[in-house]
């Protein structure tokens, strides 16, 4: 869908489009560097406010319910009011969760931590929903493909220096190993660097507000008619998704590989930095662009702040992987790709489980080159397959985006129990329940054409 005349034709109009298209761009950055913020603060608050690796994962679990509570309304929301309401709405509420976490840090009180970060992946629900066709529908209709890659690139390089921000503000000084003690002056410390990380994200997101505010005519103009409209209704679309099978299925799959992905991400500062895998050792630093990221202090083995910024290479591979999985998605078949995806990935996690050391720790962070093509590959398979409306399937799918909520708390108790590395067998079973799925999809013929997906 090309620009209204009117728009194009207007002074600045080409420019403003672009200038839109700039902020939807910063939209998808930010919301990849928030969501990575999680795995370093999962660590700091374990140490800030002495918590159980489980009550720790509960981080993790109040952002990622946030999709199975809003996926479903950010929709019938963006069909009620369209797109850059939508976004406006989604980012007053990511205001709001900024301000209770800027409370939550100067208050030092956990439960205002989860409501923040849930208010934040509520708004952030909205604007996947909503930025995806504002990015494909702002230029010229034959490169919307280029700019949503674009676009999505920037969100996969917030992901990646979100870790490494995080930990220099929130993990300096902490240690959480058995007999460390967070002194007042570390606690202090790491809060007023959540206090910081916040303030500034609070920032750039009211600077996004009043940019979609005050070009909100020429924006909406350029978006295409809201997927759900006049097709159904919410309740309609959602009891079409569950009457398919293979929409169930799909759902299962993508439950299981963001709760394996986030549940590991999550674990990985504090597993990295167990005295099993680095935390008395320095071969990592050894290895020139890791070793150079995490920046020694000179103190013998991984701190707990040295292993937070190498959370960044687990996310580094999947920005990586994306590259090279699109390569390769053009002259392999999507279902053998995940399999042989899925099946490393267990293997990997396996290698962890059974052999540990310093290795482990490598091999670990090469996880997240295999996750990369797991998600886009799952999500169109699921829509070949489903026989439901591409946006019921969404809906559902993403949805299930909750088993980021689910999995990293189990993974928690888990650690808790039989320490981080074998805590790894847990995403180990996911990963090879979504090698049978991607079997079972190699054996079933796609029932509606991959073009009709839209992928949120």
């Amino acid at each position: 869908m090309e620009l209204p005349s009117q728009t194009s034709a207007a002074p600045g109009g080409r420019s403003t489009a672009l200038a839109a298209f700039s902020a939807v761009t910063v939209l998808f950055f930010a919301w990849g560097f928030i969501t990575s913020l999680i795995d370093p603060l999962v660590a700091a608050v374990k140490g800030i406010f002495t918590l159980s690796d489980a009550e720790a994962q509960l981080s993790a679990s109040a952002f990622f319910i946030a999709y199975f509570v809003m996926s479903f309304p950010a929709a019938a929301l963006i069909a009620r009011v369209h797109s850059v309401p939508s976004i406006l709405i989604a980012l007053a509420t990511m205001v709001g969760g900024c301000l209770v976490m800027l409370a939550a840090a100067n208050l030092a009180v956990y439960p205002l931590v989860l409501l923040g970060l849930f208010m934040l992946a509520s708004g952030i629900t909205v604007l996947q929903v909503a930025a995806n066709p504002l990015a494909a529908a702002l230029g010229d209709p034959k490169r919307s493909h280029f700019r949503l890659t674009l676009s999505q690139t920037f969100n996969s390089f917030g992901t990646f220096i979100g870790p490494l921000i995080g930990a220099h503000l929130f993990l300096k000084g902490v240690e959480v190993k058995e007999g460390a003690v967070v002194t007042d002056a570390v606690r202090a410390e790491a809060l007023g660097g959540i206090d910081s990380a916040y303030f500034w994200i609070c920032g750039l997101i009211v600077a996004l507000f009043l940019f979609f505010w005050f070009s909100r005519r020429i924006v909406d103009a350029a978006v295409p008619p809201a997927p759900f409209g006049a097709r159904g209704t919410m309740g309609a679309l959602l009891g079409e998704a569950f009457a398919s099978r293979w929409a169930r299925l799909g759902a299962l799959a993508i439950f299981f590989y963001v709760g394996a992905e986030v549940a590991i991400g999550t674990q990985m500062a504090l597993f990295l930095n167990s005295d099993a895998i680095w935390g008395q050792s320095d071969a990592p630093f050894g290895v020139p662009l890791l070793g150079f990221a995490m920046g020694s202090d000179g103190v013998p083995g991984v701190s707990l702040q040295e292993a937070g910024k190498a959370v960044a290479f687990y996310w580094g591979g999947a920005m990586v992987g994306r590259a090279i999985g699109s390569i390769l998605l053009a002259r392999v078949s999507a279902a053998r790709l995940l399999a042989l995806s899925t099946a490393i990935a267990a293997m990997l996690c396996l290698y962890v489980v059974t052999v540990g050391g310093a290795t482990a720790g490598f091999v670990a962070l090469s996880i997240g080159l295999f996750n990369s093509i797991m998600f886009p590959v799952i999500f169109t398979l699921t829509l070949e397959r489903a026989g439901a409306r591409a946006e019921a399937t969404s809906g559902l799918l993403c949805t299930a985006i909750v088993g980021g909520a689910v999995i990293p708390y189990f993974i928690g108790l888990l650690s808790g129990a039989v320490g981080y590395a074998a805590a790894l067998i847990l995403p180990a079973a996911c990963y090879v329940l979504l090698f049978v799925f991607a079997i079972a999809a190699a054996r079933t013929a796609p029932t509606q054409a991959a073009a009709s997906a839209t992928v949120h």
